[in-house]
């Protein structure tokens, strides 16, 4: 039989990829820790005499900011469980029968050994991030687990590398888990997507997955302008390099995007090692060209200044969307909040909400339905959980016995496009 030249570079191509898979299977299978192999003890260390200076100020913060549980005195007492200070002394700690009952220093055991191993200069194998995704396999956006294996990511072989990795991916992944066509979220009753929410992700889907496509070199230019992802309030965020972004972009390979960073902290500046002001005339961004997929927009004034000034205008429900990862309606940033949410629903774009735990993301949602412009929402996901929130512990400094997950949780909202009319 006579193969084409085409034929037999295809076949080249397919068993060179398969290749490549079969021994990226193999590495993990030989990475993949023994069951009756006993785990390296990783030394605990009390956050007072930690060898990290962060660390140390960490434990005087939480000493300044913190009341007992039991007493309501100021903290003052490292619990030996966890080497974290919790309680007011050791008789507080002793009496506090709910930490000891459930178990709560052996959380805080966790985030004690999540912050040392982050800062312990081992090799961070976990952040060797693969490249494009091969035409041939499929992304599986079920969990965690299920993107790790068919991005083809280094093994995860422990809690810990899970941990590191999570922290910087959560928040792209969640923003691509709810706009991915095989998002793990259904539509009601089966998940917690509303008929409002399927219409809103059906338009942006459109525009990532348009259904007559007009590409040029792969990219699909089925709009003039690259999607935008407006992220209002970032803090982590800001400080992402466009590399952690870049996987976000390869679960949309033919399309483009500009991340626009909104709020005083949009800019984490490098060489100062803190937040500032972009300081351009006129209120324009600092623009960060990764490649030619993805920008990052750096606005340093709040969304509703930007608004007022018109710059974002005009703003499409098939090519714009909204996240805000833990916005604290209710913190003594609810102020700026409040003047935002008219140009966030007059916008008519979907705006996903994320929360530390149950009782943060209600607080948040009692905020919109108490709000005047609560008439004027829709609601596009019911609060649920986020099958892409970070791993990794972390713990309240004014109350350091309780832990909580970025991301943990997720809803999603926007403004009315049909208005009832009073008869």
């Amino acid at each position: 039989m006579i193969y084409s030249i085409s034929h037999v570079c295809r076949r080249a191509v397919q068993s060179n990829v398969s290749n490549r898979r079969s021994f990226s299977l193999f590495w993990k299978m030989l990475s993949m820790n023994d069951p009756n192999k006993e785990k390296d003890e990783r030394k605990l260390y009390n956050w007072d005499e930690s060898p990290y200076e962060d660390i140390r100020t960490h434990a005087a913060l939480i000493r300044a900011k913190a009341l007992c549980p039991v007493t309501h005195k100021p903290v003052n007492f490292v619990c030996p469980y966890s080497g974290i200070p919790t309680h007011a002394s050791k008789e507080a700690w002793e009496n506090d029968t709910e930490y000891h009952a459930k178990k709560k220093y052996e959380l805080l055991k966790k985030v004690n050994l999540y912050e040392h191993d982050l800062r312990s200069g081992r090799k961070f194998e976990e952040f060797a991030f693969p490249g494009e995704q091969e035409r041939d396999f499929m992304i599986n956006m079920s969990d965690w687990d299920s993107f790790f294996y068919t991005r083809d990511f280094p093994p995860m072989n422990d809690e810990f590398n899970l941990a590191a990795a999570t922290k910087v991916l959560t928040y792209p992944m969640t923003i691509g888990s709810i706009l991915h066509k095989f998002s793990p979220y259904q539509i009601e009753p089966k998940g917690p997507v509303t008929v409002e929410g399927a219409k809103s992700l059906g338009a942006l889907r459109y525009t990532l997955y348009p259904p007559y496509q007009k590409a040029i070199d792969g990219v699909t230019h089925f709009k003039e302008r690259p999607m935008r992802i407006f992220i209002l309030g970032p803090r982590m965020e800001s400080m992402l390099p466009g590399y952690v972004w870049k996987q976000f972009g390869y679960l949309f390979p033919k399309s483009r995007f500009e991340i626009h960073l909104i709020g005083p902290e949009a800019y984490f500046d490098k060489e100062t090692r803190s937040f500032a002001p972009v300081n351009i005339p006129n209120g324009k961004p600092l623009i960060e060209r990764f490649d030619d997929q993805i920008t990052i927009h750096h606005h340093t004034q709040y969304f509703n200044e930007l608004y007022d000034m018109g710059d974002l205008f005009p703003f499409d429900p098939y090519l714009d969307v909204f996240f805000l990862f833990h916005p604290g309606f209710q913190t003594a940033d609810h102020i700026h909040w409040d003047k935002s949410l008219k140009g966030l629903l007059e916008s008519k774009c979907p705006i996903y909400v994320t929360g530390f735990h149950d009782e943060d993301i209600d607080k948040e949602i009692d905020w919109l339905k108490r709000h005047e412009l609560n008439d004027e929402m829709d609601l596009l996901m019911k609060k649920s959980d986020n099958k892409f929130a970070c791993t990794k512990l972390d713990i309240v400094d004014s109350n350091p016995t309780e832990t909580f997950n970025l991301n943990s949780k997720v809803f999603g909202f926007r403004g009315k496009r049909y208005h009832a009319i009073k008869v």
